[in-house]
């Protein structure tokens, strides 16, 4: 009984997410299961690896910020080198130098960041289009860091809507593309 109750009780808002996560089939039926094997299927790894690498490098000053209010001050300072090292040396980040030195590129956020100061994830929540969630990552993901993104916040300050948009539908692309094999295998 303990067991129902508490379940019941992480999703109060059980009837909106069922009707959330039906859009979110649709629009995956559609929509993003389609572009996602466009994406495979005719771009090489080669390049699939650069594009998720390069945007990787673009937001470590949001995992920089994120990391120094965790109190890792360390690992701030190895995430700075590791990008400057992948922006030099890599490209701009194409290729992640640090990581085949050895050094993996890590990525931090504000909602792990309030975990860390002891904020529980709160009910499970669906989000349409972007998935399962809950209220301590939607306030990392959609509320804090985007202040922490330098390069999102040069990009709004200088009035480049369409660099804006074409960043978010590509890191979208290729975020879903690599999971959508583990997706439809779960289904």
């Amino acid at each position: 009984q303990a067991d129902l109750d508490e379940d019941d009780t992480n999703d109060p808002l059980e009837s909106v997410n069922r009707v959330i996560f039906q859009f979110n089939e649709v629009v995956q039926t559609v929509v993003l299961n389609p572009v996602a094997e466009l994406y495979n299927n005719n771009l090489p790894v080669v390049f699939r690896t650069g594009v998720r690498n390069f945007l990787t490098n673009l937001a470590t000053p949001v995992t920089v910020a994120n990391q120094l209010l965790q109190g890792e001050p360390e690992e701030a300072l190895l995430s700075v080198g590791k990008f400057l090292a992948n922006t030099i040396v890599g490209i701009g980040g194409i290729a992640d130098v640090a990581g085949e030195l050895g050094h993996p590129v890590q990525t931090e956020d504000f909602g792990q960041t309030l975990g860390v100061w002891g904020v529980g994830e709160g009910f499970y929540l669906v989000l349409p289009i972007f998935g399962p969630s809950n209220p301590r990552d939607v306030v990392g993901k959609f509320v804090v860091d985007p202040y922490l993104d330098a390069s999102g916040n040069w990009i709004s300050n200088t009035d480049k809507e369409a660099l804006d948009w074409s960043l978010k539908v590509v890191g979208g692309v290729s975020e879903y593309a690599d999971v959508v094999d583990d997706l439809n295998q779960i289904r």
